[in-house]
């Protein structure tokens, strides 16, 4: 995927990189939590299409690089002395979910659309946060972008399987997104809107 953006509708608010410099502890906090559900949602697509090969290929491998890279984030909040909190969720995939089919196989091709929509996302804040973050931490986000773009091509890829033409749902799905990751928001999170 040459620029997985290019999917949003929307791009992020400068205000949200402004207040995630003043806000490094929780970006990396809810980082690991956004690293363990992206492990924990490319697990539960296995069980959900266990049918599916291909499907359950990819997301073995997607989850066990995906809990790599919150052991990373997990090592750069002890790296830090960053003491672990719980956050509560933002209202981001929740606002996701609640725009999925309930019918098959719509809902399964709303589930890889949403994961490339939140992976495209992830990879317009990390290339943000680079240009804006102090090292060690621009570092760090510069090392991770590359899989997130990854992601982005590998969900896509997998929702037009068989030549199943997504883009109009691609579409209504961005506009769903762009309005939870722009919109104002009062609770600061690594995919909340713009801070209110």
């Amino acid at each position: 995927m040459a620029d997985p953006a290019a999917i949003l509708h929307a791009r992020t608010a400068p205000a949200w990189f402004e207040l995630a410099v003043q806000r490094t502890d929780e970006l990396l906090l809810d980082h690991a939590n956004c690293e363990k559900k992206a492990a924990s949602t490319a697990l539960a697509l296995m069980f959900s299409y266990p049918e599916d090969f291909e499907l359950a290929g990819r997301m073995s491998k997607l989850a066990r690089e995906e809990l790599r890279h919150f052991e990373l984030v997990q090592q750069k909040l002890a790296e830090l002395g960053v003491p672990f909190r719980r956050l509560s969720p933002s209202r981001y995939a929740e606002g996701l979910r609640k725009a999925l089919r309930r019918e098959e196989p719509g809902r399964c091709i709303d589930l890889l659309l949403c994961g490339a929509l939140i992976e495209a996302r992830s990879h317009e804040r990390f290339m943000g946060l680079i240009e804006r973050l102090p090292e060690p931490l621009a570092d760090f986000y510069a090392s991770l972008a590359a899989a997130e773009s990854r992601h982005a091509g590998l969900y896509q890829r997998l929702a037009a399987r068989g030549g199943v033409d997504v883009a109009a749902r691609l579409a209504e799905l961005a506009d769903v997104e762009a309005e939870l990751a722009t919109g104002p928001d009062p609770q600061f999170r690594f995919h909340s809107g713009t801070p209110a």
